[in-house]
Protein backbone atom coordinates (compact mmCIF):
# COMPACT_ATOMS: atom_id res chain seq x y z
CA UNK A 1 0.00 0.00 0.00
CA UNK A 2 1.73 3.30 -1.11
CA UNK A 3 1.44 6.80 1.54
CA UNK A 4 -1.27 8.16 0.23
CA UNK A 5 -3.39 5.10 0.29
CA UNK A 6 -2.21 4.03 3.83
CA UNK A 7 -3.55 8.04 5.40
CA UNK A 8 -6.65 7.67 3.63
CA UNK A 9 -7.51 4.23 5.47
CA UNK A 10 -6.27 5.24 8.54
CA UNK A 11 -8.35 7.76 8.08
CA UNK A 12 -11.10 5.61 7.64
CA UNK A 13 -10.63 3.79 10.91
CA UNK A 14 -12.10 6.39 13.53
CA UNK A 15 -11.28 7.14 16.68
CA UNK A 16 -7.79 9.79 15.96
CA UNK A 17 -8.12 10.73 19.59
CA UNK A 18 -6.29 8.50 22.16
CA UNK A 19 -8.77 7.47 24.54
CA UNK A 20 -12.42 6.39 24.90
CA UNK A 21 -14.86 8.44 27.18
CA UNK A 22 -15.26 7.13 30.73
CA UNK A 23 -18.83 5.30 29.48
CA UNK A 24 -16.57 3.13 27.07
CA UNK A 25 -13.88 2.17 29.00
CA UNK A 26 -15.37 -1.02 29.56
CA UNK A 27 -15.38 -1.69 25.46
CA UNK A 28 -12.17 0.16 24.49
CA UNK A 29 -9.12 -0.44 26.88
CA UNK A 30 -5.87 -1.42 26.51
CA UNK A 31 -6.88 -5.50 25.04
CA UNK A 32 -6.16 -4.25 21.61
CA UNK A 33 -2.99 -2.52 21.34
CA UNK A 34 -1.56 -5.37 23.88
CA UNK A 35 -2.63 -8.51 21.13
CA UNK A 36 -1.05 -6.31 18.32
CA UNK A 37 1.85 -5.23 20.54
CA UNK A 38 2.40 -9.47 21.60
CA UNK A 39 1.77 -10.43 17.80
CA UNK A 40 4.38 -8.05 17.00
CA UNK A 41 7.17 -9.46 19.40
CA UNK A 42 6.36 -6.40 21.50
CA UNK A 43 8.38 -3.94 19.85
CA UNK A 44 7.82 -1.38 22.12
CA UNK A 45 10.48 -3.42 25.00
CA UNK A 46 13.05 -3.50 22.45
CA UNK A 47 14.83 -0.03 23.56
CA UNK A 48 14.08 2.22 26.56
CA UNK A 49 12.06 4.54 27.08
CA UNK A 50 10.58 7.84 28.95
CA UNK A 51 6.62 7.91 29.14
CA UNK A 52 4.91 11.87 29.25
CA UNK A 53 1.75 12.80 30.36
CA UNK A 54 0.25 15.86 30.98
CA UNK A 55 -2.37 18.52 29.93
CA UNK A 56 -0.19 21.34 29.04
CA UNK A 57 3.23 21.31 27.54
CA UNK A 58 3.77 17.13 27.40
CA UNK A 59 5.15 17.29 23.42
CA UNK A 60 7.29 20.29 24.56
CA UNK A 61 8.63 18.61 27.75
CA UNK A 62 9.31 15.22 24.96
CA UNK A 63 11.08 17.46 22.25
CA UNK A 64 13.42 18.79 25.07
CA UNK A 65 13.98 15.35 26.24
CA UNK A 66 14.76 13.86 23.01
CA UNK A 67 16.84 16.69 22.30
CA UNK A 68 19.69 16.41 25.22
CA UNK A 69 19.13 12.64 24.42
CA UNK A 70 20.45 13.32 20.91
CA UNK A 71 22.69 15.35 21.75
CA UNK A 72 24.57 13.34 24.51
CA UNK A 73 25.29 11.00 21.11
CA UNK A 74 21.88 8.09 21.47
CA UNK A 75 20.10 7.17 18.43
CA UNK A 76 16.39 8.58 19.54
CA UNK A 77 12.80 7.85 18.83
CA UNK A 78 10.28 10.59 19.49
CA UNK A 79 6.39 9.60 19.25
CA UNK A 80 4.11 12.95 19.66
CA UNK A 81 0.55 13.84 18.83
CA UNK A 82 -1.64 15.33 17.40
CA UNK A 83 0.44 16.23 14.12
CA UNK A 84 0.38 19.89 12.53
CA UNK A 85 0.77 19.36 8.54
CA UNK A 86 1.17 15.36 8.06
CA UNK A 87 1.26 12.52 10.45
CA UNK A 88 4.69 11.76 9.65
CA UNK A 89 5.49 14.01 12.09
CA UNK A 90 4.62 11.95 14.73
CA UNK A 91 7.51 9.50 14.46
CA UNK A 92 10.84 11.20 14.33
CA UNK A 93 14.33 9.58 13.99
CA UNK A 94 17.31 11.32 15.65
CA UNK A 95 14.98 14.60 15.27
CA UNK A 96 13.90 13.55 11.79
CA UNK A 97 10.13 12.57 10.74
CA UNK A 98 10.15 9.80 8.86
CA UNK A 99 10.30 9.51 5.25
CA UNK A 100 6.38 8.79 3.32
CA UNK A 101 7.58 5.52 2.11
CA UNK A 102 8.72 3.87 5.59
CA UNK A 103 5.33 5.29 6.79
CA UNK A 104 3.73 3.23 3.79
CA UNK A 105 6.10 0.46 4.60
CA UNK A 106 5.32 -0.07 8.57
CA UNK A 107 1.56 0.27 7.62
CA UNK A 108 2.22 -2.64 5.22
CA UNK A 109 3.75 -4.79 7.76
CA UNK A 110 1.00 -3.92 9.98
CA UNK A 111 -1.68 -5.00 7.79
CA UNK A 112 -1.34 -8.57 7.80
CA UNK A 113 -0.85 -9.26 11.49
CA UNK A 114 -4.27 -7.38 11.99
CA UNK A 115 -5.96 -9.49 9.40
CA UNK A 116 -4.72 -12.74 11.00
CA UNK A 117 -5.29 -11.34 14.46
CA UNK A 118 -8.86 -10.72 13.57
CA UNK A 119 -9.60 -13.76 11.68
CA UNK A 120 -8.67 -15.66 14.87
CA UNK A 121 -11.05 -13.91 17.13
CA UNK A 122 -8.22 -12.24 19.06
CA UNK A 123 -9.08 -8.90 18.71
CA UNK A 124 -12.22 -7.43 19.50
CA UNK A 125 -12.03 -5.15 16.73
CA UNK A 126 -10.16 -3.37 13.95
CA UNK A 127 -7.79 -1.61 16.00
CA UNK A 128 -8.45 2.34 16.24
CA UNK A 129 -6.38 5.25 13.94
CA UNK A 130 -4.47 5.72 17.21
CA UNK A 131 -3.73 2.29 18.28
CA UNK A 132 -2.37 1.56 14.54
CA UNK A 133 0.17 4.59 14.48
CA UNK A 134 0.83 3.91 17.85
CA UNK A 135 1.92 0.10 17.06
CA UNK A 136 3.66 1.84 14.11
CA UNK A 137 5.56 3.89 16.36
CA UNK A 138 6.79 1.27 18.21
CA UNK A 139 7.98 -1.53 15.65
CA UNK A 140 9.44 1.55 13.66
CA UNK A 141 11.75 2.43 16.76
CA UNK A 142 11.96 -0.87 16.91
CA UNK A 143 13.22 -1.46 13.43
CA UNK A 144 15.59 1.63 13.25
CA UNK A 145 17.33 0.44 16.46
CA UNK A 146 16.71 3.71 18.36
CA UNK A 147 18.68 3.57 21.97
CA UNK A 148 15.90 5.82 23.63
CA UNK A 149 12.20 6.31 22.48
CA UNK A 150 10.09 9.04 23.85
CA UNK A 151 6.71 8.98 23.89
CA UNK A 152 4.16 11.61 24.87
CA UNK A 153 0.56 10.01 25.92
CA UNK A 154 -1.97 10.91 23.42
CA UNK A 155 -5.16 11.62 25.65
CA UNK A 156 -5.15 11.24 29.19
CA UNK A 157 -3.06 8.36 30.10
CA UNK A 158 -5.04 5.11 31.79
CA UNK A 159 -6.31 4.18 28.40
CA UNK A 160 -4.08 5.64 26.08
CA UNK A 161 -2.47 2.98 23.65
CA UNK A 162 0.92 4.03 24.86
CA UNK A 163 0.11 2.61 28.26
CA UNK A 164 1.48 -0.35 27.83
CA UNK A 165 5.15 0.89 27.66
CA UNK A 166 7.44 -0.46 30.36
CA UNK A 167 9.55 2.82 30.62
CA UNK A 168 12.65 3.39 32.28
CA UNK A 169 11.16 6.88 33.48
CA UNK A 170 7.89 8.64 33.37
CA UNK A 171 6.67 12.51 33.52
CA UNK A 172 3.70 14.29 34.33
CA UNK A 173 3.42 17.81 33.14
CA UNK A 174 1.13 20.31 34.23
CA UNK A 175 -2.14 19.25 34.58
CA UNK A 176 -5.35 21.32 33.86
CA UNK A 177 -8.63 20.95 32.21
CA UNK A 178 -9.10 20.05 28.58
CA UNK A 179 -11.38 17.12 27.25
CA UNK A 180 -13.38 16.88 30.39
CA UNK A 181 -15.96 15.06 28.73
CA UNK A 182 -13.23 11.97 28.01
CA UNK A 183 -11.35 12.37 31.19
CA UNK A 184 -13.89 13.79 33.95
CA UNK A 185 -14.81 17.54 34.67
CA UNK A 186 -12.48 17.77 37.88
CA UNK A 187 -8.93 18.34 38.11
CA UNK A 188 -9.22 14.85 40.64
CA UNK A 189 -10.82 13.14 37.69
CA UNK A 190 -8.30 14.27 35.32
CA UNK A 191 -5.44 13.84 37.06
CA UNK A 192 -6.48 10.34 38.14
CA UNK A 193 -6.65 9.34 34.09
CA UNK A 194 -2.95 11.10 33.57
CA UNK A 195 -2.29 9.11 36.76
CA UNK A 196 -2.87 6.25 35.11
CA UNK A 197 0.14 5.90 33.39
CA UNK A 198 2.33 5.63 36.65
CA UNK A 199 4.20 1.79 36.98
CA UNK A 200 5.63 0.25 40.14
CA UNK A 201 9.19 0.95 40.84
CA UNK A 202 9.52 3.32 38.20
CA UNK A 203 10.06 7.15 39.16
CA UNK A 204 8.04 10.02 37.81
CA UNK A 205 9.03 13.90 36.99
CA UNK A 206 5.72 15.63 38.51
CA UNK A 207 6.12 19.52 37.83
CA UNK A 208 4.61 21.81 39.76
CA UNK A 209 0.60 20.84 40.04
CA UNK A 210 -2.45 22.32 41.43
CA UNK A 211 -2.75 21.19 45.19
CA UNK A 212 -6.12 18.54 43.73
CA UNK A 213 -4.04 17.13 41.10
CA UNK A 214 -1.15 17.06 43.14
CA UNK A 215 -2.77 15.07 45.91
CA UNK A 216 -4.31 12.26 43.49
CA UNK A 217 -0.83 11.91 41.67
CA UNK A 218 1.03 11.24 44.52
CA UNK A 219 -1.58 8.72 46.31
CA UNK A 220 -1.56 6.58 42.98
CA UNK A 221 2.65 7.23 43.17
CA UNK A 222 2.19 5.81 47.26
CA UNK A 223 -0.18 3.23 46.10
CA UNK A 224 1.93 1.33 43.19
CA UNK A 225 5.05 2.13 44.66
CA UNK A 226 7.32 5.05 42.55
CA UNK A 227 9.40 7.54 43.32
CA UNK A 228 8.32 10.84 42.42
CA UNK A 229 10.40 13.98 41.97
CA UNK A 230 9.14 17.03 41.94
CA UNK A 231 11.05 19.68 40.10
CA UNK A 232 9.41 22.81 42.14
CA UNK A 233 11.10 21.22 45.30
CA UNK A 234 13.76 19.14 43.67
CA UNK A 235 15.64 21.88 41.64
CA UNK A 236 15.73 25.87 42.03
CA UNK A 237 15.53 28.59 39.21
CA UNK A 238 17.12 31.44 39.85
CA UNK A 239 18.97 34.64 37.70
CA UNK A 240 15.74 34.37 35.09
CA UNK A 241 16.01 37.07 32.42
CA UNK A 242 14.36 37.31 29.28
CA UNK A 243 14.90 39.70 26.17
CA UNK A 244 12.37 39.33 22.85
CA UNK A 245 10.45 36.86 24.95
CA UNK A 246 13.08 34.21 25.13
CA UNK A 247 13.94 33.08 28.57
CA UNK A 248 17.14 31.72 30.38
CA UNK A 249 17.95 30.93 34.02
CA UNK A 250 20.48 29.12 36.49
CA UNK A 251 19.24 26.14 37.56
CA UNK A 252 20.21 24.06 40.67
CA UNK A 253 19.79 20.42 41.43
CA UNK A 254 19.13 20.35 45.08
CA UNK A 255 20.25 17.48 46.30
CA UNK A 256 23.59 17.36 44.50
CA UNK A 257 24.26 21.61 44.19
CA UNK A 258 25.02 20.84 40.33
CA UNK A 259 24.12 23.99 38.47
CA UNK A 260 22.77 24.41 34.87
CA UNK A 261 22.56 27.08 32.75
CA UNK A 262 19.01 27.13 30.49
CA UNK A 263 18.18 28.92 27.51
CA UNK A 264 15.04 27.66 25.59
CA UNK A 265 15.26 27.98 22.02
CA UNK A 266 10.92 28.54 22.65
CA UNK A 267 9.87 31.53 23.67
CA UNK A 268 7.28 31.93 26.61
CA UNK A 269 8.17 31.87 30.04
CA UNK A 270 5.76 28.29 30.40
CA UNK A 271 9.26 26.90 28.43
CA UNK A 272 11.32 27.22 31.46
CA UNK A 273 9.22 24.60 32.64
CA UNK A 274 8.87 22.39 30.38
CA UNK A 275 12.81 22.55 29.78
CA UNK A 276 13.09 21.61 33.64
CA UNK A 277 11.03 18.65 32.78
CA UNK A 278 13.34 17.50 30.08
CA UNK A 279 16.19 18.29 32.54
CA UNK A 280 15.20 16.30 35.34
CA UNK A 281 14.07 13.07 33.33
CA UNK A 282 17.47 13.31 31.73
CA UNK A 283 19.43 13.43 35.15
CA UNK A 284 17.37 10.55 36.66
CA UNK A 285 18.39 8.75 33.11
CA UNK A 286 22.23 9.28 33.55
CA UNK A 287 22.27 7.54 36.90
CA UNK A 288 20.96 4.45 35.43
CA UNK A 289 24.21 4.30 33.28
CA UNK A 290 23.16 6.83 30.10
CA UNK A 291 26.14 9.16 29.70
CA UNK A 292 24.34 12.80 29.72
CA UNK A 293 26.93 15.74 30.43
CA UNK A 294 25.68 19.35 31.49
CA UNK A 295 27.04 20.59 28.39
CA UNK A 296 24.62 18.25 26.80
CA UNK A 297 21.82 19.16 28.51
CA UNK A 298 22.21 22.95 27.84
CA UNK A 299 22.92 22.29 24.08
CA UNK A 300 19.68 19.66 23.80
CA UNK A 301 17.70 22.33 25.59
CA UNK A 302 18.98 25.51 23.54
CA UNK A 303 18.52 23.90 20.15
CA UNK A 304 15.04 21.75 20.77
CA UNK A 305 12.74 22.91 17.89
CA UNK A 306 9.17 22.18 18.63
CA UNK A 307 6.53 23.92 15.64
CA UNK A 308 3.36 25.61 16.29
CA UNK A 309 4.24 26.99 19.43
CA UNK A 310 4.89 30.42 19.84
CA UNK A 311 6.45 29.73 16.74
CA UNK A 312 7.50 32.62 14.68
CA UNK A 313 6.66 33.30 11.14
CA UNK A 314 7.93 36.43 10.07
CA UNK A 315 8.39 40.19 11.42
CA UNK A 316 6.59 43.32 10.30
CA UNK A 317 4.17 42.73 11.16
CA UNK A 318 5.12 39.62 13.56
CA UNK A 319 2.82 36.23 12.88
CA UNK A 320 3.07 33.55 15.58
CA UNK A 321 1.19 30.44 15.52
CA UNK A 322 0.44 29.06 18.66
CA UNK A 323 -1.95 26.44 19.68
CA UNK A 324 -3.63 27.50 22.80
CA UNK A 325 -6.23 25.33 22.68
CA UNK A 326 -7.30 24.76 26.58
CA UNK A 327 -7.68 27.66 29.39
CA UNK A 328 -4.63 26.65 30.64
CA UNK A 329 -2.22 27.18 27.41
CA UNK A 330 -4.72 30.26 26.70
CA UNK A 331 -3.29 31.89 30.52
CA UNK A 332 0.71 31.15 29.19
CA UNK A 333 -0.49 32.94 25.78
CA UNK A 334 -2.16 35.78 27.68
CA UNK A 335 0.94 36.26 29.69
CA UNK A 336 3.49 36.42 26.77
CA UNK A 337 1.11 38.74 24.93
CA UNK A 338 1.50 41.14 27.86
CA UNK A 339 5.10 40.83 28.78
CA UNK A 340 5.83 41.26 25.34
CA UNK A 341 3.26 43.20 23.34
CA UNK A 342 2.13 45.30 25.57
CA UNK A 343 0.60 48.75 23.82
CA UNK A 344 0.99 46.83 20.16
CA UNK A 345 -1.68 46.37 18.23
CA UNK A 346 -2.93 42.86 18.64
CA UNK A 347 -4.48 40.44 15.70
CA UNK A 348 -6.21 37.55 16.88
CA UNK A 349 -7.20 34.49 14.41
CA UNK A 350 -9.19 31.94 16.29
CA UNK A 351 -10.77 28.97 15.42
CA UNK A 352 -11.69 25.87 17.72
CA UNK A 353 -13.40 22.40 18.29
CA UNK A 354 -16.24 21.68 19.40
CA UNK A 355 -15.10 20.01 22.71
CA UNK A 356 -13.40 23.25 23.75
CA UNK A 357 -14.34 25.80 26.51
CA UNK A 358 -14.12 28.35 24.14
CA UNK A 359 -15.56 31.45 26.15
CA UNK A 360 -13.29 30.38 28.75
CA UNK A 361 -10.19 30.74 26.79
CA UNK A 362 -11.65 33.56 24.74
CA UNK A 363 -12.21 35.29 27.68
CA UNK A 364 -8.87 35.97 28.80
CA UNK A 365 -7.26 36.41 25.10
CA UNK A 366 -9.82 38.48 23.68
CA UNK A 367 -9.63 41.36 25.90
CA UNK A 368 -6.12 41.75 24.81
CA UNK A 369 -6.50 42.09 20.64
CA UNK A 370 -7.65 44.64 18.98
CA UNK A 371 -9.45 42.82 16.43
CA UNK A 372 -10.25 38.78 16.60
CA UNK A 373 -10.82 37.50 13.37
CA UNK A 374 -12.94 34.53 13.72
CA UNK A 375 -12.66 31.32 11.33
CA UNK A 376 -12.65 27.66 11.11
CA UNK A 377 -9.97 24.57 10.72
CA UNK A 378 -10.48 22.15 7.93
CA UNK A 379 -11.99 19.41 9.97
CA UNK A 380 -15.64 18.13 10.93
CA UNK A 381 -14.95 18.65 15.01
CA UNK A 382 -14.52 22.45 14.26
CA UNK A 383 -17.09 25.38 15.24
CA UNK A 384 -18.11 26.99 12.20
CA UNK A 385 -17.08 30.90 11.98
CA UNK A 386 -20.15 32.00 12.74
CA UNK A 387 -21.09 29.89 15.57
CA UNK A 388 -17.88 30.57 17.11
CA UNK A 389 -18.58 34.53 16.51
CA UNK A 390 -22.03 34.29 18.73
CA UNK A 391 -20.53 32.33 21.03
CA UNK A 392 -17.48 34.23 21.82
CA UNK A 393 -17.93 37.62 19.99
CA UNK A 394 -18.54 39.50 23.47
CA UNK A 395 -15.46 38.94 24.52
CA UNK A 396 -14.13 41.37 21.57
CA UNK A 397 -13.79 45.32 21.05
CA UNK A 398 -14.01 44.29 17.59
CA UNK A 399 -13.96 41.45 15.59
CA UNK A 400 -15.01 40.04 12.10
CA UNK A 401 -15.99 36.51 10.96
CA UNK A 402 -13.98 34.72 8.17
CA UNK A 403 -15.00 30.94 7.12
CA UNK A 404 -12.01 30.43 4.96
CA UNK A 405 -8.46 29.98 7.29
CA UNK A 406 -6.58 30.76 4.31
CA UNK A 407 -8.82 33.96 3.79
CA UNK A 408 -8.48 35.23 7.27
CA UNK A 409 -4.79 35.24 7.46
CA UNK A 410 -4.72 36.96 3.85
CA UNK A 411 -7.06 39.67 5.06
CA UNK A 412 -5.12 40.46 8.96
CA UNK A 413 -1.99 40.41 6.67
CA UNK A 414 -3.53 42.68 3.84
CA UNK A 415 -5.16 45.20 6.59
CA UNK A 416 -2.21 45.23 10.03
CA UNK A 417 0.38 47.71 9.84
CA UNK A 418 4.32 46.69 10.48
CA UNK A 419 3.86 47.28 14.15
CA UNK A 420 1.29 44.79 14.78
CA UNK A 421 1.52 41.29 15.69
CA UNK A 422 -0.81 38.84 14.28
CA UNK A 423 -1.30 35.35 16.25
CA UNK A 424 -2.71 32.26 14.83
CA UNK A 425 -4.27 30.42 17.89
CA UNK A 426 -7.21 28.18 19.14
CA UNK A 427 -6.56 25.12 17.60
CA UNK A 428 -3.94 22.83 15.96
CA UNK A 429 -5.59 22.21 13.43
CA UNK A 430 -5.85 25.58 12.40
CA UNK A 431 -2.68 26.09 13.36
CA UNK A 432 -1.33 23.47 10.92
CA UNK A 433 -3.59 24.04 8.27
CA UNK A 434 -2.09 27.75 7.91
CA UNK A 435 1.41 26.67 8.57
CA UNK A 436 0.99 24.59 5.67
CA UNK A 437 -0.86 27.81 3.66
CA UNK A 438 2.14 29.83 5.04
CA UNK A 439 4.91 27.82 3.31
CA UNK A 440 2.79 28.27 0.35
CA UNK A 441 2.64 31.48 0.03
CA UNK A 442 5.95 31.94 0.22
CA UNK A 443 6.99 29.46 -2.49
CA UNK A 444 4.83 31.46 -4.69
CA UNK A 445 6.71 34.32 -3.57
CA UNK A 446 10.10 33.02 -4.13
CA UNK A 447 9.49 32.78 -7.94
Amino acid sequence: MNYHAAVRYLLTLGRELAAPTQAAAAKFDLENITVLAERLGRPDRAYPSAHIAGTNGKGSTAAFLESILRHAGFRTGLYTSPHLEKINERMRINGKEISDESFAALFTRLQAPIEELLAAHKLRAHPTYFECVTAMAFECFAHERVEFGVFEVGLGGRLDATNILSPAVMMITRIDFDHENFLGHSLKEIAGEKAGILKPGVPVVMAEQHPQAREVILARANEVGCQVVETASAYQIAEETSQNGFFRARVTELSSGDSFEIAPSLPGRFQLQNALNGLAAARYVATRGFRISPDDITQGISNTVWPGRLEKLQSGPDVYLDGAHNPGAARELASFLEQDFYGRKIWLIYGALRDKAVDEVAGQLFPLASEVIFTEPRTSRAISAARLAEIASHHASSFSVVSSAEQALDQALAEAAPDDAIFITGSLYLVGQLRHYWKQREQVAAR
